[in-house]
């Protein structure tokens, strides 16, 4: 069953106020960080960003909090269960590690009912960028989310850090021809 959006901000707000209480940093991403940047509503899971070496620390509070943690067999993500909403706490997006710099970047605002630090809507969108391969090319979310927060982003920035991803060179030169954004400089 699709958890609804309520279902995912009540776990999202579990979630973080539980890891608020510790020295942990963390960032909300996904979907959720999507929404409370204007974007359209996740309708999949809460995704949170922790730095590898939080993992275990993250785990424990969140355990300790009333959620159930469950181990899959990625090597980038742990899973914890609010009931039966997924939130995922992800130390390594596409093979790259959570890091201070990037937490420092977020931005504390509302998430729903929750106040959270929230990832740039660059890193947002890198991050979104860079998971396209050819087994996952669903431009059509995403080209809604370019829209909804294309004055958020840096788009030289996410050039950048995309280009070596053929499919989010793609997305870029598509949201350029459709004119959601402003094309790089030079052309």
């Amino acid at each position: 069953m699709v958890p609804t959006i309520d279902e995912l901000l009540h776990a999202l707000t579990r979630a973080v106020n539980t890891l608020a209480d510790t020295d942990i940093r963390f960032a909300v991403a996904g979907g959720c960080a999507v929404y409370a940047r204007g974007g359209p509503a996740s309708e999949h899971d809460v995704d949170i960003l922790i730095k590898p070496a939080d993992l275990a620390r993250a785990r424990g509070a969140l355990a300790r909090g009333g959620l159930r943690v469950a181990d899959p067999p990625e090597d980038w993500l742990a899973k914890v269960y609010d009931g039966g909403v997924l939130i995922d706490l992800i130390y390594r997006p596409n093979n790259r590690d959570v890091t201070d710099e990037l937490l420092d970047r977020a931005t504390v605002m509302r998430v729903g009912p929750a106040i959270a630090p929230v990832i740039s809507a660059t890193d947002l969108m890198i991050d979104k960028l860079l998971v396209f391969d050819a087994h996952r090319l669903d431009l059509s979310p995403l080209l809604h989310v370019a829209r909804d927060l294309r004055e958020q982003v840096d788009w030289d920035r996410v050039r950048e850090e995309a280009a070596g991803s053929p499919y989010a060179r793609a997305f870029l030169g598509l949201v350029d021809d459709l004119g959601l954004i402003e094309p790089k400089e030079g052309q």
